[in-house]
């Protein structure tokens, strides 16, 4: 008889009869907590002022594809730099976290995590692994993957935003928490201070983080890595409006809007538009609602915020979690950041 699988190695208990199983090593909240309409959370940032959106909404499937596009960029660094830090670094990264489990947030296809899940087999013989995303795709393909090169490892991978899935993670399992990728410079300033509240409330102990945050740098280079040649930034963020067109029944054009980006030298970050070339009036008439986009007004559709590694790390020491290494490559443009979770 087959055995059943069960999802008793990763979560809390108070949280096992909250999920269920999706596919086989993969599970999903039994019910959504949030109730988010995601076509009124899109109008909400739209009738704002300025007008904005989450970038979420990025990730559409097409979206999902033009960025993995973008990852294999020249302009694009940020990807092969982080992955020549973990490809150099990764063994020196397990060997400081002395854990059972390493979960990953926003994961993917957890190509990157890959090394640091080479070392936990080869250092510790075994262990879970825990990938976080709301891609089904990608954790199917991260399972196969894991299941594929790393037999020793037990996989769940959890379908659902960061939040839910961070918190369901037992506290009692010492834990590596990822967050790879500077995603966390698409967060704005509250959103930033919401996250890492939660995320230092929801570990246990002898829990760590490794984050990955891109850094200051010359305004060239930055700039070129949002602005490529070829023109895929320029489809991905322009293609969130076909998105919303989807989700809203809205009338946006995409002939109508062209794109643009620039570094905010104030505020530390790449800030990208959609600026409208005529003025239009769009409408979502579900809703009952439209307004009108005056000719080169702009709707901002993400930011990438980068980061001084030393001031970070003082930073996130008022949430509880204590440097314990920096890992760089040779230019020092990108930096892993190793946090252990405070005891006190």
């Amino acid at each position: 008889m087959r055995k059943k699988e069960n999802n008793h190695g990763i979560f809390s208990a108070g949280q096992k009869t909250l999920w269920r199983a999706l596919r086989p090593s993969i599970w999903t909240l039994k019910s959504d907590p949030s109730h988010e309409n995601p076509a009124l959370s899109i109008l909400r940032t739209l009738h704002d002022q300025p007008r904005w959106l989450e970038p979420y909404h990025l990730y559409d499937e097409r979206g999902s594809q033009l960025f993995e596009q973008i990852c294999e960029l020249p302009e694009y660094y940020l990807t092969r730099t982080e992955d020549s830090i973990l490809t150099e670094k990764a063994a020196e990264i397990i060997a400081a976290a002395p854990v059972e489990c390493i979960v990953e947030l926003g994961a993917g296809t957890s190509k990157k995590t890959m090394h640091l899940l080479r070392e936990q087999v080869r250092l510790r013989k075994g262990g879970t692994f825990a990938p976080i995303d709301v891609s089904l795709r990608s954790l199917l393909a991260s399972r196969d993957t894991v299941k594929r090169r790393f037999r020793q490892l037990t996989f769940h991978g959890l379908c659902s935003r960061y939040e839910e899935g961070i918190s369901s993670v037992d506290t009692s399992l010492p834990t590596l928490f990822v967050f790879l990728g500077s995603t966390v410079g698409n967060f704005n300033r509250s959103e930033f201070t919401r996250f890492f509240l939660h995320l230092s409330r929801s570990m246990g102990p002898k829990d760590f983080l490794l984050l990955g945050t891109d850094r200051v740098k010359e305004v060239e280079i930055l700039e070129k890595a949002y602005n490529d040649s070829q023109g895929v930034t320029a489809d991905f963020i322009l293609n969130v409006f076909v998105s919303i067109n989807r989700l809203t029944k809205g009338n946006f054009d995409l002939k109508k809007m062209r794109y643009h980006s620039w570094y905010n030298p104030e505020w530390q970050q790449i800030e990208m538009y959609a600026i409208s070339t005529a003025t239009q009036e769009i409408h979502f008439p579900s809703y009952k609602t439209f307004f009108v986009w005056e000719k080169d007004d702009r709707i901002l559709v993400e930011i990438s915020r980068k980061f001084e590694p030393l001031r970070l790390q003082r930073q996130l020491q008022l949430f509880g979690l204590n440097p314990v290494g920096h890992f760089t490559d040779a230019n020092e443009w990108f930096s892993l950041l190793l946090f252990r979770k405070s005891v006190s």
